[in-house]
């Protein structure tokens, strides 16, 4: 009997982790599509959704641990949870970074834009909810050759980040009147390659829910 409840309990876990996980991939998507549109609106709805997605995990935490005090899982159990609990952190950490680019966001204020790099950011913001997308279904699949690959991709986001800092600081020496625009892209760029970067860590956890190890996939990424 005990150990069907715990099973409901964790079959709940995985798919209130997987519904934070869609939230932020929404909200990295409408926080580049905002920020690129000047959509201030769109913008606001990202802040305010995310009091949502801090929710969301403050509720798989207080889940986790108490699956943890009340049932004492035997260890894959025990990883399964634990791989929840510091992913669920990964996620909600993306979330802020979309927050980050909705405020750019607001901030602008009709300076003179940069169109290529802008194009350059739209193309990179979808690469990274691609890769969020992705890290997802690794994770429901539990597919720790897939998360692998999937780390991998993070150098071209690195690449992305490099192509928008080159182009930017070149157009704000050539055309002053750029340079706030210019700034602001670069937040943007930094704040999606760390986005990428958090992408790389859920891939460890679910190489880590196969194995029982901690490898590191990237050796330049932020824990």
């Amino acid at each position: 009997m005990l150990r069907t409840q715990f099973d409901e309990e964790l079959k709940d876990l995985h798919e209130q982790f997987y519904e934070m996980g869609l939230a932020v991939s929404s909200a990295v998507h409408k926080s580049v599509q905002a920020f690129i549109t000047h959509d201030k609106e769109l913008a606001k709805a990202v802040i305010v959704n995310d009091e949502e997605i801090n929710a969301q995990e403050l509720r798989l935490e207080k889940k986790s641990f108490e699956m943890i005090a009340l049932q004492q899982p035997v260890t894959t159990d025990l990883r399964m949870i634990v791989t929840i609990m510091k992913a669920s952190s990964d996620l909600e950490r993306m979330g802020d970074h979309a927050v980050s680019i909705a405020k750019a966001t607001i901030r602008v204020k009709g300076h003179q834009r940069i169109p290529e790099v802008e194009q350059m950011i739209t193309q990179m913001s979808d690469y990274v909810k691609e890769m969020v997308n992705d890290v997802m279904a690794a994770y429901v699949a539990s597919d720790s050759k897939k998360a692998r690959e999937i780390a991998k991709e993070d150098e071209h986001v690195n690449e992305y980040f490099q192509k928008v800092y080159d182009a930017s600081i070149a157009q704000m020496q050539k055309e002053p009147a750029t340079v706030i625009s210019g700034n602001d892209y670069l937040h943007v760029a930094s704040y999606l390659e760390r986005i990428g970067d958090y992408v790389t860590n859920i891939c460890e956890w679910i190489v880590y829910l196969s194995s029982g190890y901690l490898t590191e996939l990237n050796s330049n990424h932020h824990l």
